[in-house]
């Protein structure tokens, strides 16, 4: 039998609105700790929900009431519906696929796809996803650990003896305090900490796939199927980074390192950071820390019904009162691109964990907070008036002479403000301390913007800086009385055309 549950007034559903999004609050299922995971919704519109907790949980949201498929799950952070009885689901330990086999609602059979990667039991060991490619495989992304502690005396997979502890001096003990510095700030001792793995849908063939990562809590493919992935803040991360992901890569985080075929060089904590910049893929954006976005989670991609938007990527938030839009940008070969505040001025609030549409358009937001900044629950975001929406479709980086033009595109045509438009730009270091002060500060001098296209288009001359986020400020631009939406852009110049 499905149990259902019932709420009284007080749960009932909270609606708020700002044109032109709709963002509706959810009911709670009873006895459940309601921080999410991961989502998925089914083709009849219900939702799939994972919880901190354990629980597999499936919301109706005509009778807003919650019926319960499945429990006794490992901190899930990630489920993929592959019918409406199967379900794939990234557990700590490994990546299961959950059925109902007999039709009564609840789960009866529990398979183990994919769990050929080490556990320490360090608590910062998470494991995210899985991503569906265009090519069928899941893709999974696995934290390294934290010296916030340390290790327990039984492990899972192969132990690497690359760093300044071994396994004895690292088991967590009332010492570790005094030794945890010796570990490095993210520690990768076994496989594969740090990386991506691509895996078969009946877990046969596996792929250690890229690597370089810390903490990469968002991973989804593009409208052009890239992969995507998003890290967060940290040692050798001096803002959060989105990358473009290609298998054989690496990413900047020197602890998975070890793990990669043939690696010969040592502890790669112990190279220089010349070195380390020189192997590592950069960033495709990066997320100013505080400013944008704090800690960058899963990218989905809009669909058509939501008109300017459609095709365009987004990316949920953590800690700010936001998401974040990406309109990428093919540079010499390198994929960068823009980012983009979105969902500003609502009333959604921050927690933004895990993205979802509906087959009717409606998004799909599940929150969480882990004991850390974030929120709790399910929320619905429905959009309202996007035919009329005056917002920016796309942000490319041209050459022109011995200087760069960036040729913005809108949804709408410009009819004013375009002497109010201003650039500055910034970067960070890369380097083993935990984050980075903005470096490199500085106003850029620009032509005066000028219309193409109907006014569709605005076009900026400048001399770009290599390396640099260039900050656009649009506020003052209008389509008659209207402002734009998401008017700050934040370009990542990683290449110069």
């Amino acid at each position: 039998m499905i149990r259902h549950f019932s709420y009284f007034a007080a749960l009932s559903v909270a609606v708020t609105s700002a044109a032109p999004f709709s963002v509706e609050t959810m009911p709670n299922p009873p006895g459940v700790d309601p921080q999410i995971g991961g989502i998925d919704v089914l083709p009849d519109g219900k939702v799939a929900a994972v919880f901190h907790r354990g629980e597999l949980m499936i919301f109706d949201p005509v009778a807003k009431t919650w019926s319960r498929f499945a429990e006794g799950l490992q901190e899930p952070l990630g489920i993929i519906a592959e019918s409406p009885s199967t379900f794939v689901v990234m557990q700590r330990a490994e990546l299961t696929r959950i059925k109902d086999i007999d039709g009564d609602g609840r789960a009866d059979d529990y398979e183990t796809v994919f769990d050929g990667f080490g556990m320490t039991g360090n608590y910062h060991e998470f494991a995210f996803g899985p991503a569906k490619g265009p090519d069928g495989f899941y893709y999974i992304a696995l934290n390294v650990g934290s010296n916030g502690a340390g290790v327990r005396e039984e492990i899972r997979g192969q132990w690497s003896e690359l760093g300044d502890l071994d396994r004895t001096r690292m088991v967590h003990d009332d010492q570790w305090g005094k030794r945890s510095v010796e570990a490095g700030r993210m520690y990768s001792r076994v496989p594969y900490r740090g990386w991506i793995m691509k895996v078969s849908p009946d877990g046969k063939t596996v792929v250690p796939y890229a690597c370089g990562f810390r903490s990469p809590d968002g991973i989804g493919f593009d409208g052009d199927g890239q992969l995507l992935v998003t890290d967060n803040q940290g040692d050798w991360r001096g803002t959060s980074p989105l990358y473009t992901v290609k298998e054989g890569g690496f990413y900047g985080h020197p602890a998975s390192l070890v793990w990669r075929d043939g690696w010969s060089k040592g502890d790669p904590r112990k190279l220089a950071v010349k070195e380390l910049d020189d192997l590592r893929t950069k960033e495709t954006a990066r997320f100013p820390q505080g400013e944008l976005a704090n800690s960058p989670a899963q990218p989905v991609v809009f669909p058509a019904s939501w008109g300017a938007y459609a095709g365009q990527t987004l990316l949920g938030e953590m800690n700010q009162n936001r998401m974040v839009r990406f309109l990428p940008d093919e540079v010499g070969g390198f994929r960068q691109g823009t980012l983009i505040p979105m969902f500003d001025g609502t009333s959604l609030g921050n927690g933004n964990h895990r993205l979802a549409f509906a087959p009717d358009g409606s998004l799909w937001v599940g929150k969480t907070h882990l004991s850390w900044a974030g929120a709790e629950g399910l929320v619905k975001i429905t959009p309202a008036g996007l035919n009329s929406i005056f917002t920016v479709t796309s942000v490319h980086l041209e050459k022109a002479g011995n200087r760069q033009v960036m040729r913005i595109a809108f949804s709408q045509p410009v009819t004013g403000g375009l002497d109010g438009v201003k650039m500055d730009r910034f970067s960070y270091k890369y380097q083993e301390e935990y984050g980075s002060p903005k470096i490199d500060e500085e106003e850029v001098a620009i032509d005066k913007p000028v219309l193409a296209a109907g006014g569709r288009e605005v076009l900026i001359g400048l001399k770009a800086k290599l390396g640099s986020i260039h900050h656009v400020d649009l506020t003052s631009l209008r389509n008659g009385g209207q402002s734009l939406e998401g008017a700050a852009l934040y370009y990542q110049a990683t290449e110069l055309p």
